[in-house]
């Protein structure tokens, strides 16, 4: 294993750091999803909280380590600006929040809401961010995937997981990959056995291609089904914590995902995001080892299905 540069220790703080609306998510077996998957799946749902996604964990911990008059600059494609949002306003700061001119509505419509000024942009939102924040002293340049902080927020999720016992396999969604470093740094720390899989879409390759590889490769996207984790860039930082905590990973299609959103909807009850279903679409579509395994739903700010629109 390579050295990796995320402490145990700042998970245990985040802990106690994060607004508590964040953390100890519900975690539980559903009897009518463990029958449509074959098997035993503990989910844990990251979508009831003011964000509808885990975001804000790590955006919450990073943000607190900020000096007071920080403008916190960021490119996303829309769940961590809503989180870089919540935690500028719950701390003083101020929050420049860059999104692609597709952005999700519904996204574009939270991050607003939560106090950040928006700007839409043309071509990559990370690489305007960056240049804006490089204009001013007072800005910091806010990377999902890079700071540790933020991996460290997502790893409190690992720390939940691990109050149950008998998980031998965790499955969740990659885009950035700071939710997955986080959460296996903790389970590798606390529970060596269990395997760590990670879920990326065919539509965006270049985070599962840089993990084979074990450095970072560009891969351009051909679809933005999936926002969420469909990168072309991942960060060196993220590609080496990953190459070092990840066992395995595999990919799904978009009508894997669609299949897997409406899963959750019948089983659960929960309207998963696409991006927020990758994890049972990779169960649903791949022979995964593990007697109990784990996944999660990272987030469910989704457009309504068009059948649906009108209806209510």
């Amino acid at each position: 294993m390579t050295e990796i540069d995320l402490q145990l220790d700042h998970v245990a703080e985040a802990a106690k750091v994060i607004d508590p609306v964040f953390l100890d998510s519900p975690q539980y077996e559903d009897g009518q999803l463990n029958e449509r998957l074959g098997r035993r799946v503990l989910v844990k749902v990251e979508t009831l909280n003011p964000l509808r996604s885990f975001k804000g964990r790590g955006a919450d911990y990073f943000a607190a380590g900020l000096e007071p008059g920080t403008t916190m600059v960021c490119g996303t494609s829309g769940n961590f600006g809503q989180a870089v949002a919540f935690a500028a306003r719950k701390h003083g700061l101020r929050a420049e929040v860059f999104v692609p001119a597709t952005v999700s509505p519904v996204k574009l419509r939270r991050i607003k809401a939560l106090g950040a000024r928006v700007r839409r942009v043309d071509g990559e939102a990370k690489d305007a961010a960056a240049a804006f924040a490089a204009e001013a002293p007072d800005r910091v340049f806010v990377v999902d995937g890079r700071e540790p902080a933020i991996s460290e927020g997502a790893g409190t999720i690992g720390l939940e997981l691990a109050r149950e016992s008998g998980i031998d396999t965790v499955v969740l969604p990659v885009g950035d990959g700071a939710l997955i470093a986080g959460v296996a740094l903790w389970l590798k720390a606390h529970t060596p056995d269990v395997r760590i899989v990670g879920v990326g879409v065919e539509s965006a390759q270049a985070m599962a291609k840089s993990w084979r590889a074990g450095e970072p490769i560009a891969v351009a996207r051909t679809g933005t089904f999936a926002a969420g984790i469909t990168i072309s860039s991942p960060e060196p930082e993220s590609v080496r914590r990953l190459r070092s905590l990840v066992d395995d990973f595999v990919l799904v299609g978009d009508d894997d995902l669609r299949a897997a959103m409406r899963l959750g909807a019948e089983t659960l009850g929960v309207l998963p995001e696409p991006a927020g279903a990758a994890g049972l679409a990779a169960l649903t579509v791949h022979d995964l080892p593990g007697d109990r395994v784990a996944t999660v739903i990272t987030g469910a700010n989704a457009e309504l299905p068009r059948e649906w629109q009108g209806r209510f």
